[in-house]
């Protein structure tokens, strides 16, 4: 082989190598890309981990009485209002992305693809309604004593 053949066949050779590491590095770079903060079925917002311990009656009447005064005017108990039923809400959804939702629900349907299909399926959208964690922590707990009855 002459010197213009090897070279020719060198800089293939490190041209593939070259490209299989460019193409490792994508493709670890893609993986741990949805790690993090935005972890799936969270949403988005101020809640990231919600640890549930046995039913809290108490806090669950907390919450019925925020809900009543907040919520109840759009979210019926069964079938469509202003908003979506939240009958079953507890067993379809995180209870991160529950609380998310009542506290950052424009940041929700901006950024979270199933609170904004929901938006899309009603006239009206959510507004936020309350900045405490806490009171979202009641409503959440009443939402679970009501799945719970049913």
């Amino acid at each position: 082989m002459n010197i213009k053949c090897i070279s020719f066949v060198m800089k293939r050779t490190y041209s593939k190598i070259f490209m299989k590491y460019i193409f490792i590095i994508i493709f670890v770079l893609f993986i741990f890309s949805g790690c993090g903060e935005k972890e799936k079925g969270i949403g988005t917002g101020p809640v990231k981990f919600v640890e549930l311990e046995a039913l809290n009656p108490e806090l669950a009447e907390s919450g019925k009485e925020i809900f009543d005064k907040k919520c109840r005017i759009c979210h019926l108990e069964s079938g469509k209002g202003m908003g979506p039923s939240l009958q079953g809400i507890t067993a379809k959804r995180k209870p991160e992305w529950i609380m998310n939702m009542i506290l950052n629900p424009e940041g929700m349907i901006k950024e979270d693809s199933e609170a904004r299909e929901l938006a899309k399926s009603f006239k009206n959208h959510m507004y936020k309604q309350t900045d405490s964690e806490e009171e979202a922590r009641k409503i959440l707990e009443y939402l679970r004593q009501t799945d719970e009855v049913r």
